[in-house]
C-alpha cells in the first residue's frame, strides 16, 4: 500500500505529459494564426511530434539503458520541461517545430519508463493494474487536456496551458527526485533485435493495419478543430465541450475493446472496430456535406469508440502472437501508433489545404479500409498455419 500513491502520482504525471501531445488538436487555429501559417501546415506539429516519440525514444532508450529508471525518468521530465520552455519563448514556426520534437521524445521516454517502474512498484500480482493506471493517465489526457486547452486558449493565449504544463514538470522533477527509489533499469535490448521481430510476415502485417488505422485517426484528430469549425459553425463557442465528449468516447472504446475481445474474441472485434470506423466516417462526410450539423456529434462519438476499441484489442492480438517478447511488440505497436499520427497529421494538412476539409474523412475512410484488407489477410494466413500445424 506504501508505493500505491507513487504509482497514482506517476498517473497524474502522464496524464499531464499526454496533454503536451494533444493540447495541440484543441487550438490548431489558433496556433496557425499565432505563428502566421495556414492550419494545415500547423498540423505539422503533430507530425514532427509523433516522428520525435517513435524514432528518438527508442534510440534515447538504448543510450541510456545502463542509468537507473529513476535517473531516465528525470531526464524525461527535463526533456519535456525544455522542449515547453522552448514553446513558449522561441519565436517562429521552425522553432515551434524543435520544441515539439523534444516534446516528443520526453514523453515517450517518460511514458516506457513510467510502466517498467509502475510494475515494480505494484504488490506482486497486480502489475497489470500499475501499468493499466499510467496508460489511463496519458489517455484521459483527450479527456480532459484538449477541451481544457481549448477552454483556456479561448480566454487567454493557447501557450497559457504550455505554462501549466511546464509548471507541472517542474514540480513533478522535484516529486520524482524525492518520492522514486533508485531503480535498476532492464536489460538493453538493441535496436536491431526489436527490429528483428518484423522479419515474422505475421508481425509485420499486423503492425502495417496498426499504421493505417492511426493514419485515419490522426488526419481527422488533427484536423478535428477546423473541421467542426465548418460542420458546425453555430457550435464554435462550445468546442470545447464537443472535445469533451469525444474524449469520453475514447475511455468507453477503451473499455470496450477489452470487453468484447474476452466475449467474442480478438479477430471480430478488430474487424467490427476497423468497419464501423469506415461507415462512421463515410457517413460523417456525407451529412456534414448537407449540413446536418447536429448529427455530427452522435457520428464521432461513434468514430472515437470504434477507433479506441481497436487500440488495446490490437494490444491483445500482438502479444497473443508474441506472449515470450511482448515487451518489445508492444513497444514496436506503440512506434507504429506513432508513425500513423506523423503519416496522418502529414496527409491530412495536404488534403486539408488542397480540397475541402470535409475531404479528410473521405481519405480517412480509404485508409481503414486498406488496414481491413490486410488484417483479413493476415488473419487467414494466421487459420492456414494453424491448420498445417495441426
Amino acid at each position: 500500500m506504501k508505493n500505491t500513491w507513487k504509482i497514482y502520482m506517476l498517473t497524474l504525471i502522464s496524464l499531464v505529459v499526454g496533454t503536451s501531445q494533444f493540447v495541440i488538436v484543441g487550438t490548431l487555429d489558433q496556433v496557425a494564426a499565432s505563428v502566421d501559417v495556414s492550419v494545415a501546415t500547423a498540423g505539422q506539429l503533430i507530425t514532427v511530434f509523433a516522428l520525435g516519440n517513435a524514432i528518438g525514444t527508442p534510440l534515447v532508450m538504448a543510450a541510456t539503458s545502463k542509468m537507473d529508471q529513476r535517473k531516465q525518468l528525470l531526464l524525461a521530465l527535463a526533456i519535456i520541461l525544455l522542449g515547453v520552455i522552448g514553446v513558449i519563448t522561441l519565436p517562429g514556426f521552425g522553432l515551434l517545430m524543435v520544441s515539439r520534437v523534444l516534446l516528443g521524445v520526453g514523453t515517450g521516454v517518460f511514458v516506457v519508463t513510467a510502466y517498467g517502474i509502475a510494475a515494480k512498484l505494484a504488490a506482486p500480482g497486480r502489475q497489470g493494474g500499475a501499468m493499466a493506471n499510467i496508460a489511463m493517465g496519458y489517455s484521459s489526457s483527450l479527456v480532459f487536456g484538449v477541451p481544457l486547452g481549448r477552454m483556456i486558449a479561448s480566454s487567454y493565449d493557447w501557450r497559457g496551458i504550455f505554462w501549466g504544463i511546464g509548471l507541472f514538470s517542474l514540480v513533478a522533477i522535484f516529486a520524482v527526485a524525492r518520492t522514486i527509489p533508485v531503480m535498476e533499469g532492464e536489460e538493453s535490448v538493441s535496436l536491431g533485435k526489436r527490429l528483428a521481430l518484423l522479419k515474422n510476415p505475421r508481425i509485420a502485417l499486423t503492425l502495417g493495419v496498426t499504421f493505417f488505422v492511426f493514419i485515419s485517426y490522426s488526419m481527422l484528430n488533427t484536423y478535428i478543430t477546423p473541421f467542426l469549425t465548418a460542420v458546425m459553425p453555430t457550435m464554435k463557442g462550445k468546442l470545447s465541450i464537443i472535445l469533451l465528449a469525444m474524449g469520453i468516447a475514447s475511455l468507453i472504446g477503451s473499455k470496450v475493446g477489452g470487453l468484447l475481445a474476452d466475449r467474442i474474441g480478438i479477430v471480430r472485434t478488430l474487424v467490427g472496430s476497423m468497419v464501423v470506423h469506415i461507415i462512421s466516417l463515410l457517413l460523417l462526410s456525407t451529412v456534414s456535406g448537407f449540413g446536418w450539423g447536429m448529427v455530427t456529434l452522435p457520428l464521432l462519438m461513434i468514430w472515437e469508440i470504434a477507433a479506441w476499441t481497436f487500440g488495446p484489442t490490437q494490444n491483445f492480438n500482438l502479444v497473443s502472437l508474441t506472449p515470450e517478447a511482448s515487451g518489445i511488440v508492444l513497444s514496436l505497436n506503440s512506434s507504429f501508433v506513432q508513425l500513423g499520427f506523423a503519416a496522418g497529421a502529414g496527409i491530412g494538412g495536404i488534403v486539408a489545404g488542397r480540397s475541402s476539409i470535409l475531404e479528410i474523412s473521405w481519405v480517412g475512410a480509404t485508409s481503414v479500409v486498406i488496414a481491413l484488407l490486410i488484417g483479413v489477410f493476415s488473419f487467414r494466413r494466421g487459420r492456414e498455419l494453424s491448420s498445417a500445424q495441426q
